[in-house]
């Protein structure tokens, strides 16, 4: 792709470098951009910024927050005893949707995958344990994309709980094996959420 300038060329290969965003489409943005007036793309810079430099992790479930504990975590009428144990703020987000879970989250920040180089010193599994092992916790929900790499995640921290007395279950299979839970309908899946299982019946034949 030619470019007639290098200023439009180093904001397009910018932009380009988002996930989904390949050089055509990162061109078509940068041009829209480039005829709106200067406020509106001095106030989507400074929002990006303030979101690099601002943005804080929850202390107790690593959800993004704009303060130490986030809304979910610091509100009394919320299960503490529940924890829904999820990939990353996306599936936060899409479970909050549905409007039928009333408990707290876990946010692991991905999923163990080998090939990709991800362990599970990678993740916050290691806090999830630790939160486990404090007593309060009566119920973890596996609450994983129904991808091998979600599967092996889920496998992975129950073998960790072995000897803790806590509750563990998955999400029902509403959610189609190989779906990723963001693109889930909310009526799928809040009955998947409610009509969640022992974590155990999910592996064993």
């Amino acid at each position: 792709m030619e470019f007639s300038s290098k200023l439009l060329e180093n904001a397009v290969y910018e932009v380009s470098q988002l996930p989904g965003i390949g050089k055509r489409t990162a061109l078509r943005l940068v041009l829209h951009l480039l005829k709106q007036p200067k406020e509106q793309t001095t106030r989507l810079a400074g929002a990006l910024v303030s979101l690099k430099d601002q943005i804080k992790f929850c202390k107790n479930c690593h959800n993004i927050s704009d303060v130490a504990l986030c809304e979910i975590c610091a509100n009394p009428k919320r299960d503490e005893t529940t924890v829904c144990v999820v990939e990353d703020i996306r599936d936060v987000m899409a479970i909050e949707n549905t409007d039928q879970f009333k408990g707290h989250y876990h946010v692991l920040g991905g999923k163990i995958s080998p090939m990709e180089g991800i362990g599970p010193h990678d993740l916050t599994v290691g806090t999830l344990i630790h939160k486990v092992k404090e007593g309060q916790v009566k119920e973890l929900i596996f609450a994983l994309s129904s991808t091998m790499e979600g599967d092996t995640t889920n496998f992975y921290i129950y073998k960790q709980l072995e000897g803790l007395s806590v509750k563990t279950s998955t999400i029902a299979r509403g959610i189609a094996v190989g779906d990723e839970l963001e693109y889930a309908d909310e009526v799928t899946l809040g009955r998947s959420i409610l009509n969640r299982i022992p974590f155990e019946n999910s592996f064993k034949k």
